[in-house]
């Protein structure tokens, strides 16, 4: 009797220690899961081969479509001749035949001959045009005696020193006849007789210079000779 309670304890703890096995296994199996533990586990126990089987696989690209092939162009119809028109032979046409017998209606008798066209005669050349005559210039002067020009006087100085020359002045002439400006052409080498033939030419009045008739200004050449006595 007591072993049969023995055998019955044993029994219970032997249950309860499969109870708790059980329960320890699920819990390890379910800690395992959510670790990745079991997987790592798996990869390492399991082949690969068959590892390969439970993943998904990629599946390979799909082949290129080969291109549609261009269809060659349709061949040129071919275009057939026309046939020519048929060529119409040409009726003879009637051919004039000469009549060496004269015409009723003729005229009869001799032709007058033309006269001879008369020459054409040579253009003549325009005679050439004749040159304007030049137009009259008449140069200023001093000669007239209405001027009542004063002789130039001789520079005291140069009468002692015994200075004398000739001075010839170039002075302007106005259109009224009044010296405009003056200056030496050329020097008596003395300058006292050269101041004193300018002052005269520009006291002295002029019979102007005249163009076609017309009086205007100009340039004239008055020469001053100054002579010891």
């Amino acid at each position: 009797m007591a072993e049969n309670a023995m055998s019955r304890v044993l029994a219970r703890h032997r249950n309860a220690l499969i109870a708790a096995s059980v329960v320890l296994f699920h819990v390890a199996a379910l800690w395992a899961l959510q670790s990745g533990l079991l997987r790592r586990v798996v990869e390492v126990v399991v082949p690969v081969q068959l590892v390969s089987e439970f993943l998904p696989q990629a599946s390979p690209p799909p082949p290129p479509v080969p291109p549609k092939p261009v269809p060659p162009p349709p061949a040129p119809a071919s275009v057939r001749p026309r046939p020519a028109a048929p060529v119409l032979p040409v009726a003879p046409q009637p051919v004039a035949l000469a009549d060496a017998a004269p015409s009723p209606n003729a005229p009869t008798g001799l032709v007058a001959p033309q006269p001879p066209a008369p020459p054409i005669a040579a253009p003549v050349a325009p005679a050439p045009v004749a040159p304007p005559a030049p137009v009259k210039v008449e140069l200023p002067s001093t000669n007239a005696d209405y001027l009542n020009n004063p002789k130039p006087a001789y520079p005291a100085m140069s009468k002692r020193a015994g200075e004398q020359g000739l001075v010839l002045v170039r002075v302007l002439i106005g259109a009224d006849g009044t010296a405009q400006k003056a200056e030496i052409k050329t020097s008596s080498g003395f300058e006292r007789l050269d101041r004193a033939a300018l002052a005269t030419v520009l006291q002295w009045r002029y019979v102007p210079g005249k163009r076609g008739g017309v009086a205007e200004a100009m340039w004239f050449n008055v020469p001053i000779n100054f002579v010891l006595e």
